[in-house]
């Protein structure tokens, strides 16, 4: 046992030699943070099988996938136009302090990490929103961390989930009712995880009656506990489908059914605005551009040009 355990350490080792290749790179290494992993963590996501040739290709290229959409965002009663992101790129991850690692160890564990944004206007202010999902390449977990923050012009929130033995979550508002919060929760289907494990393979999502914590961004928007909801979802032609009954909430995900699984929009209809005023909306996002860029290389004013290639401009 011992020896398939060193095998499969040695195997997942190289894949994160091509990992980092894709990831942010920092100017100065900081100290190696390797002796911070779970092993048994480590371990445990790494039992499955190899990715195929077909994924290592596409995600271990040294690029990120970014996607622009068309925005359509419901905002207190109203659509509000702007414009949302979608950046997709795989990382090696430290699973006990759960932090992108900087350096390559055998106990790393490969994410593909989300970060999903988006930029609207409220009137006069502006509203920027950004989720980020951390979610095993092995695909057979939970997502390791997913936070959440938004910034207006009335302050800012944030909130973070790590996934340890149970879901660990804080949150930090400047509304006197969320304040800052500390919780625990037993381990449940994340919405946000939903968004990267259809990356990986779209077949595997979970289908049918079961219990969801909502989207981060859902929750601090409409000011609803973070907890788990009834839900009930539907996996058909190129679509996944979410219904949340209690929160007369839905969710549509378009996506490519041939790998590499893209996502080609979204439409998400809830309840917008407060008190009588409030009423069923749809947010709906429509892809514009898809590029591989190592984007984080592309900090010079000339490449101000994959902006516009991105119609973000």
């Amino acid at each position: 046992m011992k020896k398939i355990v060193k095998i499969k350490s040695f195997i997942w080792s190289v894949i994160a030699l091509l990992l980092l290749a894709t990831s942010c790179k920092k100017e100065n290494h900081v100290k190696d943070l390797a002796h911070n992993s779970d092993t048994n963590t480590a371990i445990e996501y790494a039992n499955t099988k190899e990715p195929s040739q077909e994924f290592k290709d596409y995600w271990y290229a040294g690029k990120a996938e970014i996607t622009s959409y068309k925005l359509e965002q419901a905002r207190y009663g109203e659509i509000r136009s702007g414009k949302a992101v979608l950046i997709y790129v795989t990382e090696d991850f430290l699973p006990k302090v759960q932090v992108k690692a900087d350096r390559q160890h055998p106990n790393n564990i490969p994410v593909l990490k989300l970060n999903a944004t988006k930029k609207f206007n409220t009137g006069v202010y502006p509203y920027s929103i950004m989720q980020s999902t951390f979610y095993p390449v092995s695909n057979n977990g939970h997502a390791l961390k997913v936070s959440n923050s938004m910034q207006e012009w009335c302050g800012h929130v944030y909130a973070q989930l790590n996934n340890r033995n149970e879901f660990e979550i804080t949150s930090h508002s400047y509304f006197e009712s969320e304040a800052d919060k500390n919780l625990k929760l037993k381990k449940s289907i994340l919405e946000n995880e939903l968004w990267t494990q259809l990356r990986i393979n779209p077949k595997s999502l979970p289908v049918g009656d079961l219990e969801m914590i909502p989207a981060f961004e859902f929750l601090r928007l409409r000011h609803v506990p973070i907890k788990a909801y009834k839900a009930s979802a539907k996996l058909q032609n190129g679509n996944y489908s979410i219904v949340y009954p209690e929160l007369n909430r839905s969710l549509t995900i378009q996506f490519n059914t041939e790998f590499p699984h893209d996502i080609l929009g979204w439409e998400e209809t809830f309840k917008s605005g407060f008190g009588t005023k409030a009423k069923q909306l749809t947010t709906k996002a429509s892809k514009l551009k898809s590029i591989k860029s190592p984007y984080w290389q592309k900090n010079a004013n000339k490449d101000e040009v994959l902006r516009e290639t991105l119609q973000l401009n």
